[in-house]
């Protein structure tokens, strides 16, 4: 007799409930943020990797360990600097005497969450040792794939490309972010808190596990299931093709790029406590997923956020 295996339903109430813990004290972290964190949940949630484009100091490191800790996943920082090597991120075999064979030891790459810090200090040679592992979620080491942990999170930040010292990220590289923010300038008030309250890192050291890699697995399954109607795609297959014809931007959005805005839109439908997508999801996710994807048109004076941002307004909810 065969034993039966039954699947055990996630309970949505107790994931939503660790949801909202998560993000409560995420925000009592990083404060004043309340967008830039609900849009870092919503590419976690949508298992995407994120790029932090900011001046220093600003709160990428404390938001990058908050996530960590509140996720309770295994999180290691990368300090990318001009003379690291691929080796230094994915790892290296030596030949053990004793046992008469090579061993591989892992590098900090195999973690749940990776900080690439200044990502773009590091040379093109070594920023390319993780376009295998963001994309396809292993790497391939000496003719050998070792599969990285689930879930697999990269957050990156990097500096503003006009400061000394940088290596502009080839669109290969942006194209595995799901989405580029900025953290900017906190506004006065959440900047009183910040010179009242304790130091950040002191509150990092107090907070808590508010979720665990099993509930996270399950939100990500989640989100596959929250609908997108007919109408909806229908939009933002309009979205998509704005961008492709539009007279300022040289190359619109891929098929892949697509897929992302579909993926993080029910990511954040879920975050609102939807099961099924609105065009507002997408709205809200639209520019951080899309802009750093586009190429303007020689000559346009734009920035990428306002192209996107102009795609919005000119592609009418159908």
């Amino acid at each position: 007799m065969n034993d039966v295996v039954e699947q055990v339903v996630p309970d949505l109430d107790a994931l939503r409930s660790a949801l909202a813990d998560a993000l409560k004290q995420v925000n009592h972290i990083v404060v004043g943020k309340e967008e830039v964190v609900n849009l870092a949940f919503s590419c976690l949630l949508a298992d995407g990797h994120l790029l932090l484009e900011d001046l220093p100091g600003v709160g990428k490191t404390t938001l990058a360990h908050a996530l960590a800790i509140t996720t309770g996943l295994y999180y290691q920082r990368i300090q990318f600097t001009s003379d690291m090597l691929p080796a230094d991120i994915l790892g290296i075999s030596i030949y053990s005497r004793k046992q008469e064979k090579f061993d591989f030891h892992s590098g900090p790459i195999f973690s749940q969450v990776v900080l690439a810090d200044e990502i773009n200090r590091a040379t093109p040679k070594t920023q390319s040792a993780l376009l295998e592992a963001m994309a396809e979620r292993q790497v391939t080491i000496e003719g050998s794939s070792r599969p990285l942990p689930r879930p697999f999170f990269v957050l990156a930040t990097q500096n503003p490309i006009d400061l000394a010292g940088t290596f502009p990220l080839p669109d290969s590289q942006l194209d595995r972010f799901l989405m580029k923010l900025a953290m900017g300038y906190p506004d006065p008030a959440a900047e009183r808190r910040l010179l009242e309250e304790p130091d950040r890192l002191s509150m990092l050291a107090e907070a808590r596990q508010s979720m665990n890699t099993e509930q996270l697995l399950d939100l990500q399954y989640a989100v596959c299931r929250v609908h997108a109607s007919a109408a909806l795609l229908d939009y933002l297959q309009a979205l998509v093709a704005a961008t492709r014809d539009d007279a300022n931007i040289a190359t619109g959005l891929s098929p892949r790029a697509t897929m992302a805005i579909l993926r993080c839109g029910r990511a954040w439908a879920l975050l609102q406590g939807r099961d099924h997508c609105i065009p507002e999801d997408l709205q809200a996710i639209f520019v951080p997923v899309a802009a750093h994807r586009l190429r303007p048109a020689q000559g346009t004076e734009l920035s990428l956020e306002q192209l996107a941002s102009q795609i919005l307004e000119q592609v009418p909810v159908s």
